[in-house]
């Protein structure tokens, strides 16, 4: 098999959704040319932490989502990630994954509002985990602060996973800690995992890159530096049934006790 998986490491610029959507489709472009199935972008794409205005974003992401879903189906390519959305209650930080016949393969708010960048004042948390189906079987849902968070992942693999996929806008300060837990939520549930993070300057914070993808055995099949870059990975699901195969994880757990 080839690469049929991309990650676009973006600089994303604060607050432009024009800029950042046409960085998005040159990505998505040069994703197609390498025969990618799938893209992810980071978290908060097309418009970054700009959450002051985030009514604004939430209204103007309606067309953004529109221009993706022409380009999925223009290059026949699923897309996804996460955006700010207006939902019941409010607005949310929302990963829309979105197949590559434009139709909706999985939405999902995110469920653990991060306080340092102050989402709680501006954002409702998510209620709900969310699974996928994808060009590579079944994906479990997440965004960035999320990844501390293991009971969501377990759940993800008790219900089937084989993937999870994690858009983010992850501090470089912290950068030590997204390498060592994307491989722990891998290796701990016998998935593939793909975390894309943005790079850059906002505010008083630079992301610090490193997207990447793990294999279920918690090799780095691909990953990115600290500058915008576009990765890519092969995704093979029987690489996760061996895996659970060899190791039954699952089957030995004792959820009686904990």
């Amino acid at each position: 098999m080839s690469p049929n998986l991309s990650l676009a490491q973006m600089n994303i610029v604060l607050g432009d959704r024009l800029a950042n959507l046409e960085k998005a489709a040159s990505f998505a472009r040069k994703s197609a040319e390498r025969g990618s199935r799938m893209l992810l972008l980071p978290e908060l794409w097309s418009s970054g932490y700009d959450l002051e205005h985030a009514a604004e974003h939430a209204l103007a992401n309606q067309e953004v989502l529109e221009s993706v879903r022409d380009l999925a189906i223009e290059l026949r390519l699923a897309i996804g990630g996460s955006l700010l959305l207006e939902g019941a209650g409010g607005i949310y930080n929302t990963f829309v994954l979105i197949g590559a016949d434009g139709s909706e393969l999985g939405r999902y708010h995110k469920v653990h509002l991060f306080r340092l960048m102050a989402e709680q004042r501006y954002l409702q948390p998510g209620a709900e985990p969310r699974c996928a189906g994808t060009p590579f079987g079944k994906a479990g849902m997440a965004v960035c602060y999320d990844l501390r968070f293991p009971e969501l992942f377990r759940r993800y693999a008790l219900e089937g996973a084989e993937i999870m996929l994690l858009p983010a806008e992850w501090p470089a300060q912290r950068r030590a800690h997204w390498d060592v837990l994307l491989q722990a939520r891998a290796i701990e549930n016998q998935a593939f995992v793909a975390g894309v993070n943005a790079v850059g300057r906002a505010g008083a914070e630079t992301f610090g890159g490193g997207s990447a993808v793990i294999s279920p055995w918690g090799e780095i099949l691909a990953a990115a530096g600290d500058e915008e870059a576009l990765i890519h990975a092969e995704i093979d699901p029987d690489a996760v049934r061996a895996a659970r195969e060899r190791i039954p994880v699952f089957t030995d757990r004792r959820p009686d006790l904990y």
